[in-house]
Parts: C-alpha cells; structure tokens; sequence
C-alpha cells in the first residue's frame, strides 16, 4: 500500500531521524583514550593520559568530566633556575590515606587527608610532603593525633615505610627533588637522623650548611640534582639542627596560617612560627590552602576559584614573591584543572614571564611566550550549587573505600574528637 494511514509514513520517517541522529551523537563522542580535559567521559578509560574520569556536585557538576590529574614538572620546561624561583605541589598530611589500612584489632579515629599513597603521589607531580611524626611502639611512626602523643586509634603506620616509598621515587628519577616537612613529636636522641638514614634518603640529603639563611636564592636545581643533594628535610624543632643536622623550617621559609584562616578569603596571615610572608630573610615561602576539618566532597570546589584567588591574596601579603610550595587536601579533586592548572599560572610568570607554564618556550628570551589555550572554566565565585553527594572519581587514583562512609567517618572525627581530651584524662 503506497498510501500514508494517518501521517504514519511521516511519523516512522521522522523517528528513523532521530535515530540516525542519535547514533551519530553516540558515535561521534570520545571514547577510547581520546576524551580531552572537560570532556563527558564515562570511566577511566575514556580519557588521555593524565587525567581521569571525575564529578563535582560541590559546583553543581554531577555528569563526570575528565579531570587533570598530574602536574606538569616545572623542570621539564625551564630548567636550570635557582630553586626557589619554583612552585612545587605539596600534600598536607601525606601520610593520612583514607585507604590506609587499619592496624589489627583498632578502628582508626583520626581524619583524612588524601585518597593514594605516597607512591601515587609522588608519581603524580606532588613534590613536598607533610608529615606527622611520633614516638610510638618503640618506633617512629606517622599519626595524626595532638597533644604530642600516638594512640594506636590515630596512628598509620611506621614511618619508614613511607620514607622507603621516598627512597624509591629518588632512586627510580634521577633528576627529580622531593621536599619534606616534619610535624616533629620525636624525643629520642639522633632519632631522625636515624631514622632517614635507615631507609636510605642520607645519600640524598641537602646539607643544613649549604641552606642561604639570609634570603639569597638556593642553588639552581641542575646544581641540586648533580651533587645529588635531591632531598630537603625541615623539622618543628628548632633544636635538631645542631643536634642532627635537620634544617629549623621557619629559619629558612615564611608560612601562611593553615586550617580556616588560611582559607578565609582576603586574607592571607602569616603561621606565629614564621616571620611576616614579605620578610626577605627566608626565601622560600610555603602556602597552606585547607580548611581545619577536611571534607572530600568539598574540596573539589575550593581547588578552583576560591584557591586561584587565594594565591592572588597571599602574592600581595608576600610582597609580589610566589609562593615555592603548595600544600593542600585531596591534591586530585577539582571541577577540571585544579591545583595543577593553578600551579602551571604560578609557575609561568615567574619562569618564562607567560601566564601559564604551558606557553613557557625552553630556550627562549623571558616574556616569549607560545599562543596556547587554557582548556578550562572558573566557577562563579558566588555559587551556591552544591549536593551532599560525595562524587565519583576514577582514573590515576583508583578509591578503593566509599567516599560517602569516609565523609560520614570525618562527621564522626569531628565529635569524637572533641572528647579525645577527657578520654586522654580518663585513660
């Protein structure tokens, strides 16, 4: 029959159309490796190397995107500069992996500061540590307690098991430097020096005597790697530099305050320990950009405008000087670019005189800079959209805990934190 029975040709041509137009949307998304930053993606595998599949309901974002999830070395571009002329990412309480397991028979009552080990980290760009360090168990170990003591509820574990992880990062990239820095609690005599030595990181130690204290800039990086002094070692004690030859850390760098006044926006102060952020007798200058009590689920939205803007804030306070290193929770969680677009627009105007380190040229006069575009977008600084979901990531970081029953556990911290003193009394 050549007829049409009410309009049905026309309503099977029209529904053939849509097909057809939807098989080629289908087809002609990316997939395979192929998806670019802030593309729709669907898992891990739908992205090019170096970013992952990620949401962040903290913006209102709920389809996942890719997401950049490694920084670009500084020195793979520009190399050769003193190396406070650097900004190198950092995590603040390393150590404190919401997937570290649990020691036998304790469950663990302590926040979380990151989601991968320090392995991970390292391989992803981080270049500074923070960690905790206690006496405990007869040993040195890492913890995030207070009041000067490990209990087996906040400790992780052994020290120098993370500090191998270190060892083993140097040993394997021979041009890279790695800086750490120690909430120092330990009291037995030589027990730091000591303990790096144990684990091998000695034969990589910049010595105390060759730090500037007077402001003047470090030795060039190529000087640093090919006299094989990679890693520097600061301390909270001031007295383990004459006794274990372990750098005093505000005698060689000013610090922003940490917790919620260093994320208050506006206003950059600077840590009690550290002389003003624009004295010029330290010259590097560390950057803590992380609320008191860390929330996963937020801080995918702090690591992009607030942060961008936060650096602006603590430049001025410093008086126009960068900041060298970047210490922040949950270094992979943002809405697209992250810490390691920011850093990238730390690092060019001072390295080449670019925006970005992207459009810095190796070998070129300062302020020749290549025409790049910034795949990119900045939330509103005044949005409100958000959800109570915790996200979902996938990628470089696999999570192997749930992210909602980590948030609700840091709830739980919070409180049960709050009591630690009168059950510190009462044990």
């Amino acid at each position: 029959m050549s007829a049409c029975i009410n309009g049905l040709c026309r309503a099977v041509t029209v529904s053939l159309l849509l097909l057809l137009l939807l098989s080629f949307s289908f087809s002609s998304a990316c997939s395979n490796g192929n998806c670019q930053l802030l593309d729709s993606c669907s898992s891990a595998t739908d992205c090019v190397s170096g970013l992952y599949c990620g949401d962040c309901p903290a913006v209102g974002r709920s389809k996942p995107v890719c997401t950049r999830g490694q920084a670009t070395s500084p020195t793979s571009i520009i190399n050769g500069l003193p190396f406070n002329k650097y900004t190198w990412l950092m995590t603040h309480n390393a150590f404190s992996n919401a997937n570290a397991p649990l020691l036998p028979g304790v469950e663990r009552i302590t926040f979380y500061n990151q989601e991968d080990t320090i392995t991970n980290q390292l391989q992803n760009g981080v270049r500074g540590l923070m960690l905790d360090m206690y006496d405990f168990n007869n040993d040195i170990w890492l913890c995030h307690s207070l009041r000067g003591q490990c209990f087996n509820f906040t400790a992780f574990q052994p020290a120098i098991n993370i500090l191998r992880e270190v060892e083993a990062f140097l040993s394997q990239n021979p041009t890279e430097i790695v800086t750490i820095i120690i909430e120092d609690y330990v009291h037995r005599p030589k027990g730091l020096s000591t303990l790096f030595a144990n684990a091998g990181l000695d034969k990589y130690w910049f010595p105390v005597s060759k730090m500037p204290r007077k402001g003047e800039d470090w030795p060039t990086v190529t000087d640093m790697v090919q006299e094989n002094h990679r890693l520097l070692v600061f301390t909270s004690v001031a007295a383990k530099e004459d006794e274990e030859g372990v750098a005093y850390q505000w005698r060689y760098m000013v610090e922003n305050e940490s917790g919620d006044p260093g994320v208050k926006r506006g206003s950059c102060p600077n840590r009690k320990e550290s002389q003003p952020l624009n004295s010029k007798s330290s010259s590097l200058f560390l950057m803590n950009y992380f609320p008191t009590y860390p929330v996963e689920k937020d801080a995918c939205k702090e690591h992009s405008a607030p942060l961008a803007e936060m650096v602006g804030t603590c430049l001025k306070s410093g008086g126009n000087r960068m900041p060298n290193f970047l210490a922040v929770n949950f270094y992979m969680r943002s809405d697209g670019g992250g810490v390691f677009e920011i850093l990238d627009r730390m690092n060019g105007p001072v390295l080449c005189g670019c925006e970005t380190l992207s459009a810095c040229q190796p070998g070129a006069a300062y302020g020749s800079c290549k025409n790049v575009t910034v795949q990119t977008r900045t939330p509103s600084m005044d949005s409100t959209a958000g959800s109570n979901s915790g996200g979902s990531y996938s990628g470089s970081v696999q999570f192997s805990r749930s992210l909602a029953s980590v948030a609700q556990l840091n709830n739980i911290v919070v409180f049960c934190f709050s009591l630690l003193p009168l059950l510190i009394f009462l044990l």
